[in-house]
Protein backbone atom coordinates (compact mmCIF):
# COMPACT_ATOMS: atom_id res chain seq x y z
CA UNK A 1 0.00 0.00 0.00
CA UNK A 2 1.55 3.52 -1.42
CA UNK A 3 0.48 5.48 1.80
CA UNK A 4 0.82 9.14 1.90
CA UNK A 5 4.13 8.68 4.33
CA UNK A 6 5.58 6.52 1.76
CA UNK A 7 4.81 8.92 -0.76
CA UNK A 8 6.43 12.14 0.97
CA UNK A 9 9.67 9.93 1.54
CA UNK A 10 9.79 8.51 -2.26
CA UNK A 11 9.72 11.69 -3.47
CA UNK A 12 11.92 13.75 -1.51
CA UNK A 13 15.21 12.55 -0.58
CA UNK A 14 16.69 14.81 2.17
CA UNK A 15 19.81 12.98 2.61
CA UNK A 16 19.56 13.46 6.21
CA UNK A 17 22.90 11.86 7.98
CA UNK A 18 22.94 12.45 11.78
CA UNK A 19 25.66 13.27 14.13
CA UNK A 20 27.93 10.36 15.47
CA UNK A 21 26.73 11.85 19.02
CA UNK A 22 23.31 10.41 18.34
CA UNK A 23 21.93 14.17 18.38
CA UNK A 24 20.14 15.15 15.13
CA UNK A 25 21.98 17.86 14.34
CA UNK A 26 22.17 18.13 10.54
CA UNK A 27 18.59 18.07 10.43
CA UNK A 28 18.15 21.52 12.40
CA UNK A 29 21.34 22.68 10.02
CA UNK A 30 18.68 22.01 7.18
CA UNK A 31 16.17 24.13 8.69
CA UNK A 32 14.07 21.11 9.98
CA UNK A 33 13.35 19.66 13.80
CA UNK A 34 12.69 15.99 13.72
CA UNK A 35 9.28 15.82 14.24
CA UNK A 36 7.52 13.96 17.12
CA UNK A 37 3.99 13.32 17.50
CA UNK A 38 2.81 12.21 20.98
CA UNK A 39 -1.11 11.34 21.47
CA UNK A 40 -2.30 11.49 24.99
CA UNK A 41 -5.50 11.83 27.25
CA UNK A 42 -5.02 15.14 28.34
CA UNK A 43 -9.32 15.48 29.20
CA UNK A 44 -11.67 12.71 30.23
CA UNK A 45 -11.56 10.01 32.40
CA UNK A 46 -7.92 8.80 31.46
CA UNK A 47 -6.55 12.43 32.09
CA UNK A 48 -4.72 11.34 35.67
CA UNK A 49 -2.49 9.28 32.95
CA UNK A 50 -1.34 12.60 31.75
CA UNK A 51 -0.82 14.67 34.23
CA UNK A 52 3.04 14.79 34.05
CA UNK A 53 2.44 15.41 30.40
CA UNK A 54 3.36 19.09 30.07
CA UNK A 55 5.80 18.61 32.75
CA UNK A 56 8.22 16.21 31.05
CA UNK A 57 7.97 17.60 27.49
CA UNK A 58 9.22 20.89 29.07
CA UNK A 59 11.75 19.36 30.45
CA UNK A 60 12.75 17.20 27.16
CA UNK A 61 12.90 20.52 25.06
CA UNK A 62 15.59 22.05 27.26
CA UNK A 63 17.51 19.68 27.46
CA UNK A 64 20.38 19.90 24.23
CA UNK A 65 19.13 16.25 22.76
CA UNK A 66 15.33 18.23 22.86
CA UNK A 67 16.31 21.02 21.11
CA UNK A 68 16.46 19.05 17.82
CA UNK A 69 12.98 18.23 18.07
CA UNK A 70 9.41 19.07 17.64
CA UNK A 71 6.46 17.64 20.16
CA UNK A 72 3.15 17.98 18.63
CA UNK A 73 0.72 17.14 21.22
CA UNK A 74 -2.97 15.54 20.34
CA UNK A 75 -5.58 15.59 23.06
CA UNK A 76 -7.05 11.83 22.95
CA UNK A 77 -10.02 13.00 24.79
CA UNK A 78 -10.09 9.97 26.50
CA UNK A 79 -11.73 8.30 23.46
CA UNK A 80 -10.47 5.68 21.29
CA UNK A 81 -11.98 6.59 18.47
CA UNK A 82 -10.60 10.42 18.70
CA UNK A 83 -7.30 8.83 19.19
CA UNK A 84 -6.91 7.30 16.05
CA UNK A 85 -8.32 10.43 14.30
CA UNK A 86 -5.98 12.74 16.06
CA UNK A 87 -3.35 9.52 15.41
CA UNK A 88 -4.00 10.08 11.27
CA UNK A 89 -3.61 14.13 11.78
CA UNK A 90 -0.29 13.95 12.71
CA UNK A 91 0.81 11.72 10.10
CA UNK A 92 -0.66 13.13 7.50
CA UNK A 93 -1.05 16.68 8.02
CA UNK A 94 1.73 17.62 10.42
CA UNK A 95 3.98 15.26 8.80
CA UNK A 96 5.76 13.25 12.09
CA UNK A 97 8.88 11.39 11.83
CA UNK A 98 7.80 9.27 14.36
CA UNK A 99 4.80 8.46 16.80
CA UNK A 100 4.80 8.41 20.68
CA UNK A 101 1.85 6.95 22.74
CA UNK A 102 0.84 5.79 26.65
CA UNK A 103 -1.57 5.39 28.78
CA UNK A 104 -4.16 2.29 28.57
CA UNK A 105 -4.78 0.11 25.85
CA UNK A 106 -8.01 3.00 24.79
CA UNK A 107 -5.26 5.03 24.20
CA UNK A 108 -2.84 2.84 22.83
CA UNK A 109 -4.26 0.83 20.43
CA UNK A 110 -5.79 3.04 18.33
CA UNK A 111 -3.01 5.40 17.44
CA UNK A 112 -0.71 1.99 16.98
CA UNK A 113 -3.32 0.43 14.84
CA UNK A 114 -3.11 4.22 12.73
CA UNK A 115 0.82 3.91 12.83
CA UNK A 116 0.59 0.65 11.53
CA UNK A 117 -1.90 1.31 8.42
CA UNK A 118 0.17 4.12 7.79
CA UNK A 119 3.58 2.68 8.12
CA UNK A 120 4.49 5.50 10.78
CA UNK A 121 6.56 4.41 13.44
CA UNK A 122 5.19 4.09 16.46
CA UNK A 123 6.69 3.79 19.96
CA UNK A 124 4.12 3.12 23.13
CA UNK A 125 3.82 2.31 27.01
CA UNK A 126 1.65 2.32 29.48
CA UNK A 127 -0.50 -0.88 28.64
CA UNK A 128 -0.35 -4.41 29.89
CA UNK A 129 1.50 -5.79 26.60
CA UNK A 130 -1.55 -8.43 26.32
CA UNK A 131 -4.48 -5.89 25.45
CA UNK A 132 -1.74 -4.14 23.03
CA UNK A 133 -0.41 -6.78 21.24
CA UNK A 134 -3.40 -9.08 21.15
CA UNK A 135 -6.28 -6.52 21.32
CA UNK A 136 -4.65 -5.16 17.50
CA UNK A 137 -5.41 -8.55 16.17
CA UNK A 138 -7.94 -8.92 13.35
CA UNK A 139 -9.19 -12.27 15.65
CA UNK A 140 -7.97 -11.88 18.99
CA UNK A 141 -9.69 -15.51 19.79
CA UNK A 142 -7.65 -16.80 17.71
CA UNK A 143 -3.82 -17.30 18.17
CA UNK A 144 -2.67 -19.01 14.91
CA UNK A 145 -3.50 -15.79 13.11
CA UNK A 146 -1.56 -12.99 15.27
CA UNK A 147 1.46 -11.66 13.49
CA UNK A 148 3.99 -9.16 14.31
CA UNK A 149 3.77 -5.46 13.63
CA UNK A 150 6.40 -4.00 11.07
CA UNK A 151 5.93 -0.85 12.59
CA UNK A 152 4.54 -0.80 16.34
CA UNK A 153 6.73 -1.36 19.32
CA UNK A 154 5.47 -1.21 22.76
CA UNK A 155 7.28 -1.68 26.19
CA UNK A 156 5.30 -2.35 29.39
CA UNK A 157 4.70 -4.99 31.94
CA UNK A 158 2.29 -8.00 31.06
CA UNK A 159 -0.85 -10.07 33.08
CA UNK A 160 1.72 -12.25 34.15
CA UNK A 161 3.83 -10.01 36.18
CA UNK A 162 0.92 -8.13 37.47
CA UNK A 163 -0.51 -11.35 38.94
CA UNK A 164 2.69 -12.28 40.14
CA UNK A 165 2.74 -8.89 42.15
CA UNK A 166 -0.59 -9.15 43.32
CA UNK A 167 -0.37 -12.85 45.14
CA UNK A 168 3.10 -12.00 46.33
CA UNK A 169 1.33 -8.90 48.16
CA UNK A 170 -1.70 -11.11 49.29
CA UNK A 171 -0.08 -13.95 50.14
CA UNK A 172 1.39 -11.85 53.18
CA UNK A 173 -1.86 -11.91 54.65
CA UNK A 174 -3.93 -14.79 55.77
CA UNK A 175 -7.21 -14.25 54.01
CA UNK A 176 -9.85 -17.07 52.66
CA UNK A 177 -8.46 -16.65 49.22
CA UNK A 178 -11.60 -15.55 47.93
CA UNK A 179 -11.21 -12.84 45.47
CA UNK A 180 -13.82 -10.27 43.79
CA UNK A 181 -12.89 -9.17 40.09
CA UNK A 182 -13.99 -5.71 38.99
CA UNK A 183 -13.63 -5.87 35.30
CA UNK A 184 -15.18 -3.01 32.78
CA UNK A 185 -16.19 -3.49 29.06
CA UNK A 186 -13.00 -1.86 27.59
CA UNK A 187 -9.49 -3.65 26.19
CA UNK A 188 -7.96 -4.00 29.84
CA UNK A 189 -11.45 -5.15 31.34
CA UNK A 190 -12.07 -7.80 28.90
CA UNK A 191 -8.00 -9.08 28.81
CA UNK A 192 -7.32 -9.33 32.80
CA UNK A 193 -11.01 -11.12 33.37
CA UNK A 194 -10.70 -13.50 30.16
CA UNK A 195 -11.44 -16.79 31.44
CA UNK A 196 -8.92 -18.76 29.55
CA UNK A 197 -5.98 -16.00 29.61
CA UNK A 198 -6.78 -13.65 31.71
CA UNK A 199 -5.88 -13.33 35.91
CA UNK A 200 -8.06 -15.81 36.91
CA UNK A 201 -6.27 -18.90 36.05
CA UNK A 202 -2.99 -17.78 37.19
CA UNK A 203 -4.73 -16.87 40.72
CA UNK A 204 -6.21 -20.30 40.47
CA UNK A 205 -2.33 -21.51 40.50
CA UNK A 206 -1.90 -20.64 43.79
CA UNK A 207 -5.60 -21.31 45.57
CA UNK A 208 -7.38 -18.26 44.79
CA UNK A 209 -10.78 -18.68 43.45
CA UNK A 210 -11.93 -15.73 41.42
CA UNK A 211 -15.82 -14.77 41.37
CA UNK A 212 -16.38 -12.65 38.16
CA UNK A 213 -20.01 -10.79 38.08
CA UNK A 214 -19.76 -9.80 34.49
CA UNK A 215 -18.17 -6.56 32.34
CA UNK A 216 -19.56 -3.39 33.52
CA UNK A 217 -19.67 -0.28 31.30
CA UNK A 218 -16.99 2.68 32.53
CA UNK A 219 -18.47 5.46 34.18
CA UNK A 220 -21.53 3.54 36.17
CA UNK A 221 -22.96 4.51 38.70
CA UNK A 222 -24.42 1.37 40.26
CA UNK A 223 -21.62 -1.22 41.67
CA UNK A 224 -24.29 -2.86 43.42
CA UNK A 225 -24.66 -6.14 41.76
CA UNK A 226 -20.84 -6.46 42.32
CA UNK A 227 -21.11 -5.91 45.74
CA UNK A 228 -23.45 -8.44 46.34
CA UNK A 229 -21.96 -10.84 44.13
CA UNK A 230 -18.90 -10.37 46.09
CA UNK A 231 -20.56 -10.36 49.45
CA UNK A 232 -21.99 -13.52 48.67
CA UNK A 233 -18.80 -15.21 47.80
CA UNK A 234 -17.48 -14.32 50.86
CA UNK A 235 -14.41 -12.16 49.72
CA UNK A 236 -12.02 -11.42 51.11
CA UNK A 237 -10.10 -9.49 48.24
CA UNK A 238 -11.03 -7.42 45.77
CA UNK A 239 -9.20 -6.60 42.63
CA UNK A 240 -9.50 -5.61 39.30
CA UNK A 241 -8.54 -2.97 36.66
CA UNK A 242 -10.90 0.13 37.00
CA UNK A 243 -10.86 3.63 35.84
CA UNK A 244 -10.06 5.99 38.65
CA UNK A 245 -13.74 7.73 39.04
CA UNK A 246 -15.35 4.22 38.93
CA UNK A 247 -13.50 2.94 41.50
CA UNK A 248 -13.84 6.15 43.78
CA UNK A 249 -18.23 4.93 43.02
CA UNK A 250 -17.13 1.40 43.97
CA UNK A 251 -14.85 2.01 47.34
CA UNK A 252 -17.85 4.47 48.65
CA UNK A 253 -20.64 2.22 47.78
CA UNK A 254 -18.55 -0.77 49.27
CA UNK A 255 -18.60 1.01 52.23
CA UNK A 256 -22.01 2.40 52.80
CA UNK A 257 -23.21 -1.37 52.17
CA UNK A 258 -21.09 -2.62 54.88
CA UNK A 259 -18.50 -4.89 52.26
CA UNK A 260 -15.43 -4.26 53.99
CA UNK A 261 -12.59 -6.65 52.64
CA UNK A 262 -9.12 -7.31 54.15
CA UNK A 263 -7.47 -6.26 50.93
CA UNK A 264 -8.41 -4.12 47.74
CA UNK A 265 -5.53 -4.14 45.43
CA UNK A 266 -6.58 -2.41 41.57
CA UNK A 267 -4.75 -2.01 38.40
CA UNK A 268 -5.28 1.81 36.76
CA UNK A 269 -8.02 3.36 39.68
CA UNK A 270 -5.47 4.13 42.03
CA UNK A 271 -2.40 5.17 40.26
CA UNK A 272 -2.52 8.74 41.70
CA UNK A 273 -2.04 10.50 44.32
CA UNK A 274 -5.46 12.68 43.74
CA UNK A 275 -7.14 9.67 43.34
CA UNK A 276 -6.64 7.97 46.78
CA UNK A 277 -6.62 11.58 48.60
CA UNK A 278 -9.99 11.95 47.48
CA UNK A 279 -11.28 8.66 49.05
CA UNK A 280 -9.75 10.07 53.03
CA UNK A 281 -9.54 7.80 55.07
CA UNK A 282 -10.45 4.66 52.77
CA UNK A 283 -7.75 4.98 50.96
CA UNK A 284 -4.98 3.73 53.53
CA UNK A 285 -3.58 0.84 52.96
CA UNK A 286 -5.26 0.03 49.25
CA UNK A 287 -2.91 -1.25 47.39
CA UNK A 288 -1.62 -1.52 43.66
CA UNK A 289 0.72 -2.66 40.93
CA UNK A 290 4.15 -0.29 40.92
CA UNK A 291 5.68 0.49 37.59
CA UNK A 292 7.95 3.48 38.68
CA UNK A 293 8.50 5.19 42.03
CA UNK A 294 11.37 7.56 43.22
CA UNK A 295 13.26 4.71 44.62
CA UNK A 296 13.41 2.86 41.60
CA UNK A 297 17.19 2.61 40.87
CA UNK A 298 17.68 3.77 37.31
CA UNK A 299 18.37 6.81 36.10
CA UNK A 300 17.97 8.87 32.97
CA UNK A 301 20.36 9.03 29.66
CA UNK A 302 18.86 12.84 28.62
CA UNK A 303 19.67 14.03 31.92
CA UNK A 304 21.38 12.09 34.35
CA UNK A 305 18.76 12.69 36.81
CA UNK A 306 17.64 9.61 39.02
CA UNK A 307 14.27 8.56 40.02
CA UNK A 308 14.52 10.54 42.85
CA UNK A 309 15.45 13.76 41.64
CA UNK A 310 13.22 13.13 38.36
CA UNK A 311 10.65 13.00 41.39
CA UNK A 312 12.01 15.54 43.38
CA UNK A 313 11.72 18.02 40.23
CA UNK A 314 8.15 17.55 39.19
CA UNK A 315 7.25 18.18 42.78
CA UNK A 316 9.17 22.00 42.45
CA UNK A 317 7.75 22.87 39.51
CA UNK A 318 4.44 21.37 40.74
CA UNK A 319 3.40 21.80 43.97
CA UNK A 320 2.38 17.99 43.15
CA UNK A 321 3.36 14.62 44.75
CA UNK A 322 5.09 12.75 42.00
CA UNK A 323 3.37 9.91 40.16
CA UNK A 324 4.14 6.70 38.26
CA UNK A 325 3.47 8.20 34.82
CA UNK A 326 6.60 10.78 35.34
CA UNK A 327 9.46 7.77 34.89
CA UNK A 328 7.80 6.10 31.42
CA UNK A 329 6.39 9.67 30.16
CA UNK A 330 10.43 10.89 30.85
CA UNK A 331 11.42 7.60 28.89
CA UNK A 332 9.66 7.75 26.02
CA UNK A 333 11.43 11.15 24.96
CA UNK A 334 14.82 9.15 26.05
CA UNK A 335 14.11 6.27 23.74
CA UNK A 336 12.69 8.53 20.64
CA UNK A 337 16.08 10.50 21.04
CA UNK A 338 17.99 7.60 21.10
CA UNK A 339 16.38 6.01 18.00
CA UNK A 340 16.69 9.16 15.79
CA UNK A 341 20.34 9.37 16.78
CA UNK A 342 20.81 6.00 15.05
CA UNK A 343 19.10 6.24 11.98
CA UNK A 344 20.39 8.26 8.70
CA UNK A 345 17.35 9.22 7.31
CA UNK A 346 14.50 10.72 9.70
CA UNK A 347 12.70 10.16 6.85
CA UNK A 348 12.64 6.50 6.42
CA UNK A 349 9.48 4.53 8.09
CA UNK A 350 11.40 1.44 7.46
CA UNK A 351 14.57 2.37 8.86
CA UNK A 352 13.64 4.36 12.18
CA UNK A 353 11.76 0.84 12.95
CA UNK A 354 14.90 -1.13 12.03
CA UNK A 355 16.40 1.22 14.82
CA UNK A 356 13.66 1.08 17.18
CA UNK A 357 13.68 -2.76 16.84
CA UNK A 358 17.72 -2.33 17.39
CA UNK A 359 17.36 -0.55 20.32
CA UNK A 360 19.52 -1.41 23.59
CA UNK A 361 19.44 1.06 26.22
CA UNK A 362 19.15 1.90 30.24
CA UNK A 363 16.35 4.57 30.96
CA UNK A 364 14.25 6.18 33.97
CA UNK A 365 12.52 2.92 34.23
CA UNK A 366 15.01 0.24 33.15
CA UNK A 367 16.47 -1.36 30.68
CA UNK A 368 14.53 -1.14 27.38
CA UNK A 369 15.74 -3.91 24.44
CA UNK A 370 13.35 -5.42 22.10
CA UNK A 371 15.13 -8.70 22.38
CA UNK A 372 12.49 -10.86 23.25
CA UNK A 373 13.50 -11.40 26.55
CA UNK A 374 10.59 -12.95 28.86
CA UNK A 375 8.10 -13.18 25.98
CA UNK A 376 6.30 -16.02 23.81
CA UNK A 377 7.89 -16.08 20.28
CA UNK A 378 4.64 -14.47 18.80
CA UNK A 379 5.02 -11.14 20.79
CA UNK A 380 9.27 -11.14 20.88
CA UNK A 381 9.35 -8.98 18.03
CA UNK A 382 7.46 -5.95 19.00
CA UNK A 383 7.44 -6.08 22.97
CA UNK A 384 9.79 -5.28 25.42
CA UNK A 385 9.15 -6.31 29.19
CA UNK A 386 10.00 -4.07 31.92
CA UNK A 387 9.87 -4.13 36.29
CA UNK A 388 6.63 -4.92 38.45
CA UNK A 389 6.61 -4.52 41.99
CA UNK A 390 4.10 -3.84 44.58
CA UNK A 391 2.98 -1.01 46.69
CA UNK A 392 0.15 0.09 49.42
CA UNK A 393 -0.75 3.71 49.72
CA UNK A 394 -0.24 4.99 53.26
CA UNK A 395 -2.63 8.08 54.70
CA UNK A 396 -0.12 10.90 56.62
CA UNK A 397 -1.57 12.96 59.59
CA UNK A 398 -1.61 15.82 57.42
CA UNK A 399 -4.19 13.75 54.70
CA UNK A 400 -1.78 12.73 51.98
CA UNK A 401 -0.09 9.41 50.76
CA UNK A 402 2.90 7.55 50.26
CA UNK A 403 2.92 4.96 47.87
CA UNK A 404 4.96 2.41 49.79
CA UNK A 405 6.93 -0.50 47.77
CA UNK A 406 5.69 -3.26 50.17
CA UNK A 407 6.81 -6.35 47.32
CA UNK A 408 9.85 -6.69 45.37
CA UNK A 409 10.08 -11.01 44.73
CA UNK A 410 9.27 -9.95 40.86
CA UNK A 411 12.45 -7.24 40.93
CA UNK A 412 14.71 -7.69 43.98
CA UNK A 413 17.19 -4.76 42.96
CA UNK A 414 14.23 -2.11 43.41
CA UNK A 415 13.61 -1.52 47.51
CA UNK A 416 10.96 -2.36 49.56
CA UNK A 417 9.65 0.28 52.18
CA UNK A 418 7.35 -1.79 54.25
CA UNK A 419 5.74 -5.19 54.32
CA UNK A 420 1.78 -5.61 53.20
CA UNK A 421 -0.82 -4.37 56.03
CA UNK A 422 -4.80 -5.49 55.93
CA UNK A 423 -7.12 -2.61 55.61
CA UNK A 424 -8.35 -1.28 58.79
Amino acid sequence: MLTRRKFLRTSAATGLTLAASGLAAPAIAQGAKIKLGYVSPQSGPLAGFAESDAYNINAFLATEAGANFEVIVKDSQSNPNRAAEVAKELIVNDEIDLMLVASTPENTNPVATTCEAEGMPVISTKAPWQPWFIGQQGNPGAPDTWRPFDFAFHYFWGLEDVIAVFLNMWNQLETNKQVGGLFPNDGDGNAWGDPDVGVGPGFAAQGYSLTDPGRYQNLTDDFSAQINAFKAANAEIVTGVVIPPDFTTFRNQAIQQGFNPKIITVAKAILFPQSVEALGQAGHNLSSEVWWSNTHPFASSLTGQSAADLAADFTAQTGRPWTQPIGFIHSLFEVATNVMGRVSDTKDAEGVAAAIAATSMDTMVGRIAWDGAGLPPFAATNVCKTQLVGGQWRRKEDGTFDLVVVDNQTAPNIPTGGVMEALA
